[in-house]
């Protein structure tokens, strides 16, 4: 692992657990001076948070968390629950062999991750859950479904749900996988939905957990400042 990814890891995971909170500032100074770096893998490691989303750069000011308020997620899942449906219906009747062979490649590479419970591995899913969630939108073949949810699914929201699943619910989540490739395969556009909505609702429930914890963790972190 380079000082970078060192740095990222850090960083992020600050922000995941709440040390880091919405709309505050991450100093390359302090960092630096606290981990003992040069400015160099700081700045790499913020770039990349600010691609991935879990940072803002203000010019002249640096980075800052981005703030996410529970009813900001509540939003978003609600809108998902919606929609993502609806995408897995369509793609029901639509869906080519070679866009089930490569759900069934995501599927195969998450499952295997599983196997590992390192914050890499954890990350690695979260793209690739990207990537088999964008696939079945392709195999919708619905433009106007895409622009919304490019819109409303923010990728910091996707990505931090992942890292507050305990074990039976990140299998279960794979599990989901399983079946709603099993439904396109028979072109069962009802149970496709069905087992999406229970998908993102389970996402959600994770999700609210932690943001019910984190501010707990928060408010206990300010009283004895």
């Amino acid at each position: 692992m380079t000082a970078a990814d060192r740095v990222y890891q850090i960083i992020k995971q600050r922000i995941l657990n709440g040390w880091y909170t919405a709309g505050s500032y991450v100093r390359e100074a302090a960092i630096g001076e606290e981990l003992d770096y040069s400015r160099t893998p700081i700045r790499e490691a913020l770039r990349r948070l600010v691609s991935d989303g879990w940072v803002e750069a203000i010019p002249h000011h640096g980075a800052r968390v981005v703030g996410w308020t529970q009813q900001d997620v509540e939003e978003v899942f609600e809108l998902r629950v919606l929609l993502e449906p609806q995408v897995v219906r369509r793609a029901a009747k639509r869906i080519h062999e070679s866009q089930l062979g490569r759900l069934n490649d995501l599927a195969n590479q998450m499952e295997a991750l599983c196997q590992r419970s390192d914050e890499e591995a954890v990350d690695q899913i979260a793209l690739l859950n990207n990537q088999f969630h964008a696939e079945l939108v392709a195999a919708a073949e619905s433009p106007r479904l895409q622009r919304l949810l490019e819109t409303i699914v923010q990728v910091p929201v996707s990505r931090r749900s992942f890292h507050h699943y305990t074990r039976e619910e990140l299998l279960s989540s794979m599990q989901h996988h399983r079946e709603i490739i099993r439904a396109l395969i028979l072109q069962e556009g009802e149970w496709a939905a069905a087992i999406m909505r229970a998908h993102i609702l389970a996402a959600r429930t994770a999700q609210m957990r932690q943001n019910k914890h984190g501010n707990c963790s928060n408010a206990a972190r300010s009283a004895v400042r």
